[in-house]
């Protein structure tokens, strides 16, 4: 009777010891680990405002027949020489010009061009340009007759001489023109002698 009883209970303590095992193993956790914090989305830079278009259109001063800028009474800047087509410069510094307060435009020309041309922003501009009779060979109007036509308005038969009264004076022809193809373009045709002229400029026009 007691050797029963002895191996009943040996026979519990064996099942709780396997039963208390297999309760202490550890068991994988279940929680699931903690989210990473989502990246913030990444906001494009804003855009650099546009340049507006007037902001881009500035005074060009073109001082015909130089090679140096030249400034002039106002304190204004005159580039030398360029965009013309064909031709040639020549320079008379000591003549005299009459009929303006800058005569260093007038002392210097561009002569038997073809053409002259210059990149700008599309929009409106006023055109002056400006001539002088400073050769000696032209003694009298009708003797340099040419005409040139600055984008689609045309100037024919003009006599420097006749416009500014005779020679050694300062005459401006202004023109307002709409530039829409990005250049300004002006063509020069002989009539008789060549063309000249001694500088341009270019205004934007609001």
């Amino acid at each position: 009777m007691i050797r029963v009883q002895l191996t009943s209970c040996l026979l519990a303590s064996t099942v709780l010891l396997a039963a208390g095992c297999q309760c202490c193993k550890p068991t994988a956790s279940t929680t699931p680990p903690a989210p990473t914090p989502a990246t913030a989305a990444q906001t494009p830079p804003a855009p650099a405002p546009a340049t507006p278009p007037d902001a881009m259109r500035k005074i060009v001063r073109i001082k015909a027949g130089v090679s140096s800028p030249v400034t002039d009474s106002a304190g204004n800047v005159w580039l030398p020489d360029q965009g013309f087509e064909g031709g040639d410069v020549i320079e008379r510094p000591d003549v005299a010009i009459a009929n303006t307060k800058d005569p260093v435009i007038y002392r210097a020309e561009h002569y038997s061009m073809d053409s002259f041309s210059w990149p700008l922003p599309n929009g409106k501009y006023q055109v002056k340009l400006h001539f002088a009779e400073t050769f000696d060979g032209i003694t009298g109007p009708g003797e340099r007759v040419f005409s040139f036509k600055v984008q689609d308005q045309e100037f024919k038969d003009f006599d420097v001489w006749k416009k500014a009264g005779g020679p050694l004076r300062a005459y401006v022809e202004s023109v307002n023109v709409e530039v829409n193809n990005g250049k300004l373009s002006i063509k020069f045709t002989t009539n008789v002698e060549n063309p000249q002229i001694n500088g341009i400029e270019i205004i934007p026009v609001s």
